[in-house]
């Protein structure tokens, strides 16, 4: 309960209240008590023994009292008790007015840190975050997720300027070669025949596909991808562009180990058909490119419980060290390398797997190499 603001400044209020009040009745105590002693002094001998003797039977209020404080007493009674209200306010008013000022500097202190902290982030300094003292509950809580935020800001705009430069690069190497050579065909130093506009064509298509993968990315983020929403039997898609791919696996000296589910509709999810499509090919494209070496891949469907399973292994290398902690990061080849694909293939899987509703995980296959899985509630 405690860990309420509400509560931690309502208790904070009353406490400056009472002391302030209880400062208030020790001034004015302190002052009537000054003045009763002063006016004590000015008495006759035998009037303080008079005055004595009626304390002593608690007849201070007694009309003989009153005729000696009406007698003697300097001034007005009345007078004398304003007075001494006075003097307590004079006192209690910095007093209250301190301590309210530290009672509200204290609790609201965290919230001046979030604040400061929000106008440099709002200038684009992402470094800086709020700092919550040793105040937890609500407060603490507000500052712990305003760090995230600031956290994820900074990641983002750290992979923005990152992926700024890495399509900067993936542009500004197939547009030289394009120039370098169409400059070299202009100039007559390159014959301009078929076997020119073929590598000349590879890399207009290059171009397209780098283009292609970046527009899917970027309407993924926005959420605006269109899906459709169709039963998918996920092993007959499967079976579909492993048998599609025959070729190619052949040409890299690639053996294809396929695990399908004979039964049809044992697999079937909903999702859109052609994203799944580009899913299984992506993942399958990957291998081919990076893991040819290793002459093997395993392309399994497997139904386990209320999920279907789509795994993609291969017997390569593995996984790079820069990729095992963030294997679906845009654009994880080297810088100044470049494979034949974009480098947006994973990235690619990764959110069209999380739009459709489904999870991947990468790691490592039986035979060392890497191991796709692919996960999708399954339609009954």
């Amino acid at each position: 309960m405690l860990d309420k603001i509400w509560v931690r400044f309502g208790l904070s209020v009353a406490a400056t209240v009472l002391a302030t009040m209880a400062l208030l009745a020790v001034s004015v105590a302190v002052f009537s008590e000054w003045q009763y002693r002063d006016f004590y002094r000015t008495l006759p001998q035998a009037v303080q023994v008079e005055l004595d003797d009626l304390e002593d039977r608690d007849l201070e209020d007694s009309p003989r009292a009153m005729q000696i404080y009406g007698q003697y007493w300097r001034g007005d009674l009345l007078f004398g008790e304003k007075w001494s209200l006075v003097v307590g306010l004079v006192v209690c008013l910095p007093f209250g007015l301190a301590v309210g000022f530290w009672v509200s500097r204290l609790v609201t202190l965290p919230v001046a840190s979030v604040a400061e902290a929000a106008t440099r982030v709002a200038t684009g300094d992402f470094s800086v975050r709020a700092q919550a003292g040793r105040y937890g509950g609500e407060m603490g809580e507000m500052v712990r997720h305003f760090n995230e935020m600031t956290d994820a800001l900074e990641a983002s705009e750290r992979e923005r300027r990152a992926t700024a430069a890495s399509i900067s690069h993936e542009l500004r190497t197939p547009l030289a070669v394009l120039r370098a050579r169409l400059h070299a065909i202009v100039d007559g130093v390159i014959e301009a025949d078929a076997a020119e506009f073929r590598t000349l064509l590879d890399q207009v298509e290059y171009l397209g596909r780098l283009v292609g993968d970046l527009h899917t990315l970027s309407m993924a983020d926005a959420g605006q991808l269109s899906l459709r929403h169709d039963h998918v039997d996920l092993a007959a898609l499967v079976r579909e562009v492993a048998a599609s791919h025959a070729a190619r696996l052949a040409d890299h000296g690639m053996a294809l180990e396929l695990q399908a589910p004979d039964r049809d509709g044992a697999a079937t999810i909903e999702a859109d058909p052609d994203r799944m499509r580009q899913i299984v090919v992506n993942l399958i494209e990957n291998a081919l490119r990076h893991a040819g070496a290793g002459g093997w891949l395993g392309v399994g469907v497997a139904v386990q419980g209320r999920s279907a399973v789509l795994t993609v292994s291969d017997a390569g290398p593995g996984l790079p060290q820069r990729m095992r902690a963030r294997p679906f990061e845009r654009f994880q080849h080297a810088p100044g390398q470049r494979s034949e694909g974009s480098g947006l293939g994973l990235s690619i899987v990764h959110a069209l797997t999380v739009r459709q509703g489904g999870t991947i995980e990468a790691g490592a296959s039986e035979r060392g190499g890497a191991r796709f899985t692919v996960t999708f509630p399954r339609v009954r």
